[in-house]
């Protein structure tokens, strides 16, 4: 869909319905105060990372607004900003021409680095997919309150995770699990 183009039953053209939706989400999040002491951490995979900064996907809108708001804390490790920066090294196609230095300095601004934990194996909630493996270890050692990710292999982990204080999920499912002011 190039630029201009029309969101399947809108009727208005993608970049001003994705305006609307940045403009709903950043008003909501405005209303909301976040004690510091209160604010919740999240762990986002790296697809997610990519709908954000360079998809601008309008699903992950409330999600970016929350973390540039301050009433979300963002927590990547090295090894997370690594493949986010070898994916981007790769190309992503079409019309997505994009490189790291574009996006190293959001990912500066944003994501606050936590070291890789040591998980012991005999508590670790193991992914299927190896790839995905730091994001739950992360997660779960930080005490986070969600992974943020649309990965099948990670979204298996909901039911266990949440037994742990740790919600898996989509970005649309994040929005939709926060509490009611």
């Amino acid at each position: 869909m190039g630029t201009g183009s029309m969101p399947v039953g809108t009727g208005e053209p993608l970049d001003k319905e994705r305006s609307r939706i940045c403009r709903k989400a950043r008003d909501y999040i405005r209303g909301h105060h976040y004690p510091q002491d209160a604010v919740s951490i999240a762990i986002l995979d790296t697809n997610i990372v990519l709908d954000w900064f360079v998809f601008r996907d309008p699903a992950c809108a409330p999600l970016a607004a929350a973390i540039e708001s301050g009433g979300l804390r963002w927590l990547a490790s090295r090894w997370m900003r690594d493949e986010l920066e070898h994916v981007i090294g790769r190309g992503l196609g079409g019309r997505w021409l994009t490189d790291w230095q574009q996006l190293a300095p959001r990912w500066d601004r944003w994501a606050e680095e936590a070291s890789p934990p040591q998980v012991a194996p005999a508590t670790r909630l193991h992914c299927i997919d190896p790839q995905d493996q730091p994001f739950i270890d992360l997660a779960l050692a930080a005490g986070a309150d969600w992974l943020v990710s649309r990965d099948r292999a990670l979204l298996k982990l909901a039911r266990r995770a949440a037994t742990r204080g740790l919600r898996v999920v989509p970005p649309a499912a994040w929005e939709a699990s926060l509490p009611a002011c």
